[in-house]
């Protein structure tokens, strides 16, 4: 990381009324509070949106509507005599090589995640947000130009939270890149080993580094982020209290690391998406990747069905993930011997090896739009094959 310059900003901070994972950090300078919703953002879809309004019924095998309402946010701000100008469509077309794109990661400074933004965009200009939430409203708000979040991790599986988000959300991926995380045993100068009594960490991070804490025998307290222990630790200067975090963490905070590489997996990788407002267009010169979202209706063979599409037309999947609909988890039926069945309603995400501009994959989505409830299109993306 020490080759990679980061701009740093202040982080967002979205404003809420105790909602899901909202807390108050002790003190964040020039902290932003999105007030309103507006959106600006071009949707891919195949059909219409999961918002209960209806899907889209025309043939074509792919629709692109741009939607552009306000784009004028209203922002709240404290400890900042000014903030900058948000970017304007020409400034976005003008910062397609990172130097200049405002990228939105969620966390504090020293991060895995603001790390994985360096290495999406080199040279970008990292903006902290507080919630998964507040990246995405940055980004649909023009505040940043890209955002990358994590989607998966090796170890630890998916992030349901990002998906669920992926689907609220008007947003398209447009790339991905795959972050080796390697934890560190972080404690404030003079502090040794022996000294600690307990270890602060993402739920994640301390579960990652089972191994390593119980041979240590400290207490495992469990933090927002990795970052956020540290610092947390750095502030109150405690003398018995270690973090796991990154060595980005350690440089950033002034802490001393006490061992390195102490997850118990060496392979321990995470996935984070690249997200931008509008779709890039796909190629067929590199391998491409296209995620995807849609929903059946139930029966016997009807998955089966819906994934043999791809299967016919030696299209490789990568990876599929089931969620309960949110707005209306269980669907009912009047099958049942005994009176009404109530199944579980689920959406299907789905990752292939193809773009979209590949003709068999422009044939099997418009197969898979015959007999799906709803389908949509979230990117069609350049594929990482670097190592991670």
């Amino acid at each position: 990381m020490a080759s990679t310059a980061i701009a740093r900003t202040p982080w967002l901070q979205r404003r809420s009324t105790g909602g899901e994972g909202c807390r108050k950090p002790t003190k964040t300078p020039s902290m932003i509070a999105i007030r309103s919703r507006r959106k600006a953002s071009a949707m891919t879809s195949i059909q219409g949106e999961d918002t209960g309004s209806g899907g889209n019924n025309n043939t074509g095998a792919l629709e692109l509507n741009t939607v552009f309402d306000d784009l004028q946010p209203e922002i709240a701000f404290k400890d900042s005599p000014s903030l900058p100008k948000p970017l304007s469509i020409s400034d976005v077309s003008g910062s397609v090589n990172g130097s200049r794109l405002r990228v939105a990661y969620q966390g504090l400074p020293g991060a895995y995640s603001e790390a994985a933004a360096a290495k999406a965009y080199p040279n970008c200009e990292a903006v902290p947000c507080e919630l998964f939430e507040t990246a995405f409203d940055a980004l649909e708000r023009w505040l940043v130009d890209r955002a990358v979040l994590p989607i998966e991790n090796s170890l630890g599986g998916s992030i349901h939270r990002n998906y669920d988000l992926l689907l609220r959300h008007k947003l398209h991926i447009v790339g991905e890149v795959k972050y080796a995380v390697r934890h560190c045993l972080l404690a404030n100068p003079g502090v040794k080993k022996e000294d600690l009594k307990r270890v602060l960490s993402h739920p994640q991070a301390l579960a990652q580094c089972e191994h390593t804490l119980t041979k240590l025998g400290v207490v495992r307290e469990a933090v927002d982020d990795t970052a956020g222990a540290a610092k947390f630790v750095a502030v109150q200067k405690l003398q018995d209290a270690g973090a796991v975090a990154s060595s980005l963490a350690a440089e950033i905070y002034g802490l001393n690391i006490l061992a390195q590489d102490i997850q118990d997996d060496p392979d321990n990788v995470t996935r984070f998406l690249m997200l931008a407002r509008e779709p890039i267009i796909p190629g067929t010169n590199k391998p491409f990747k296209t995620s995807i979202v849609f929903s059946l209706e139930e029966g016997p063979g009807v998955l089966f069905k819906a994934l043999a599409v791809f299967a016919m037309r030696d299209i490789n999947l990568t990876k599929i993930e089931s969620r309960p609909r949110k707005k209306k988890p269980l669907r009912v039926t009047e099958d049942g011997s005994n009176g009404p069945l109530k199944y579980f309603d689920y959406l299907f995400y789905v990752d292939f090896e193809a773009s979209m501009a590949a003709p068999n994959a422009q044939n099997a989505l418009r197969h898979l739009k015959e007999f799906a409830t709803f389908l949509r299109v979230l990117g069609s993306y350049p594929m990482d094959m670097s190592h991670a």
